[in-house]
């Protein structure tokens, strides 16, 4: 989506809703393009925030700047939630006061053991799907970084 045409497209709008399943449930899709921009590497690319804000980049919301990072930054959220059934608000809440006694000035996020946070309702994955799980959910946490 940003680095296989010329040029790039920002979709603005990765979120829960917007992600669909093929009937086998093993390919997935982005949908809704209708907020969606070409990215021109020659300009500013301001714009007013447009998307589901749970799921937006922070730094949309004081720079208005439409950049590759939004999408990343909602990617990450969306695969947070995926794994441990609850939006990265609600996720970073949690953690965050269950590890409140810490003294630690390293985010929440940082310090907790992946499988400690995955959705409870699923069955705990095998050895093998446990590396899968562990590494997909490093992807997701570096999204969430300034500089993924």
């Amino acid at each position: 989506m940003h680095h296989d045409c010329s040029p790039s497209i920002i979709h603005r709008d990765i979120s829960t809703q917007n992600i669909l399943l093929n009937a086998e449930r093993d390919q997935t899709y982005v949908s809704d393009f209708r907020i969606a921009r070409i990215l021109n590497p020659d300009s500013s690319n301001w714009t007013s925030f447009a998307g589901t804000f749970r799921y937006g980049a922070p730094e949309l919301a004081y720079r208005r700047e439409v950049n590759e990072k939004c999408d990343v930054y909602s990617f990450g959220a969306v695969t947070l939630e995926v794994l441990g059934g609850r939006h990265l608000g609600d996720l970073i809440s949690s953690l965050s006061s269950s590890l409140s006694s810490s003294s630690s000035k390293t985010p929440a996020y940082h310090q907790v053991a992946v499988m400690d946070f995955l959705d409870k309702q699923l069955s705990p994955p095998s050895d093998q799907e446990a590396r899968k799980v562990l590494y997909l959910a490093k992807v997701a946490f570096t999204c969430l970084n300034g500089t993924p």
